[in-house]
């Protein structure tokens, strides 16, 4: 499996959601999951599936499914 299809993979099995719904406007609090419980819940499968540990400033501004990418390249993940 890809780092790509990981990373959707724990998008869709942590928020419940469809392939169809990982786009520019999946963001935090823009769908009822991702609240600040599903925010913890995300950041600790990420965490888990590609073995490394965010920084809290990392945590925080993860904000959006896109902006996610780039948080996790600070981390030697490729996509």
């Amino acid at each position: 499996m890809s780092n790509r299809e990981k990373y959707d993979t724990v998008f869709m099995e942590t928020f419940g959601i469809g392939s169809e719904d990982l786009n520019a406007d999946l963001q935090y609090q823009s769908i009822r999951a991702w609240d600040s419980v599903g925010h913890m819940a995300l950041v600790a499968a990420l965490e888990e599936t590609f073995d490394i540990m965010l920084e809290m400033d990392d945590v925080v501004d993860f904000g959006s499914y896109e902006t996610g990418f780039d948080t996790l390249k600070k981390y030697g993940v490729t996509f």
